[in-house]
């Protein structure tokens, strides 16, 4: 039976919650977690746990500000930064023990956090994967332009008349939203309980969401809104793994330049999937990235033989 645990680690005056699942093995690093939002939650990612069946050691975690992690409803709005996020990333690693072996796992936002993480160029990092993650929020929002003009008619009209208005929290508004996650965020009805979970913990604290993304996906107006990791990306020097789905909110305009311009990055788009192939094609998805870390991992064991001598 594969073991779990979970726990909390300092953060300056906070608190990371995280879980472990599966123990050590030699020539497999850890891999680590990093949820989208931000202000989501590791649930709609659970399901990688699994490689711990395979040897790995699965590392999730809450960002700070939701989940089981230290909530700030009341702070500044300059707080939160990509900065602080990056920092706590850094910090988990660090508590953990995991600092000089792990391979990261970023999803939407939190693709663009590992690979601003991984342009530093940590000595500890083997590998990086990329899933549904935009380069740059401008691309992300002239893409979104893209997308909303696609919509079914009179759904973009009435989205941008309660945009404009200021009641984007109106029925009217979350119903034509829902039209929109439907093509592009999750095509699958109803939506799977993991991501659901995920969903829900970001509608009771939306501190963090709506200070830096804004009141939903397509709609970004908060401080991420310029936010771009384009320039950091020829510096990442490990074997990188870019995962996007066909029907993706972050359309191939938006994924792109991390298949340019990282040095060793490999792109598979999943065509029946949107931002979710997860749970949308999770035959292939588990396929897809389980090669690439049995790669990595035997790349780090040959590493691990060398350098013993």
């Amino acid at each position: 039976m594969v073991s779990t645990h979970k726990g909390t680690v300092p953060f300056r005056e906070y608190k990371t919650w995280y879980r472990v699942t599966g123990r050590p093995q030699a020539g497999r690093p850890a891999l680590v977690v990093v949820h989208g939002g931000p202000g989501s939650t590791h649930d709609y990612l659970k399901g990688l746990s699994v490689y711990a069946e395979r040897g790995w050691t699965v590392v999730h975690y809450d960002q700070i500000g939701n989940g089981g992690s230290t909530h700030l409803p009341d702070a500044d709005p300059g707080f939160w930064t990509p900065r602080l996020f990056r920092d706590e990333l850094e910090n988990l690693l660090d508590r953990l023990d995991i600092a000089d072996d792990y391979v990261l796992f970023g999803q939407s936002w939190g693709g663009m956090l590992a690979a601003w993480h991984a342009s530093a160029r940590p000595a500890g990092l083997r590998g990086l994967v990329i899933a549904n993650s935009p380069a740059s929020y401008p691309l992300w929002l002239s893409e979104m332009d893209v997308l909303r003009a696609q919509l079914p008619p009179g759904v973009d009209e009435t989205l941008r008349r309660h945009e404009a208005a200021g009641t984007t929290d109106s029925d009217e508004y979350l119903e034509a939203m829902l039209v929109f996650y439907s093509r592009h965020v999750c095509r699958i009805e109803p939506w799977p309980n993991d991501l659901m979970a995920s969903y829900l913990e970001a509608v009771t604290d939306p501190t963090v969401y709506r200070t830096m993304n804004g009141p939903n996906e397509f709609h970004v107006i908060g401080s991420l809104r310029d936010w771009s990791v384009i320039d950091c990306l020829p510096r990442i020097d490990v074997p990188t793994l870019v995962l996007s789905g066909r029907h993706d909110e972050a359309t191939p305009v938006t994924v792109r330049p991390f298949q340019e311009l990282i040095p060793n990055a490999r792109w598979e788009i999943f065509e029946d999937s949107s931002h979710a192939p997860q749970f949308e094609e999770p035959e292939r998805f588990y396929e897809v990235l389980g090669a690439f870390l049995d790669s990595v991992g035997a790349i780090g064991a040959r590493t691990t033989t060398v350098s013993g001598g």
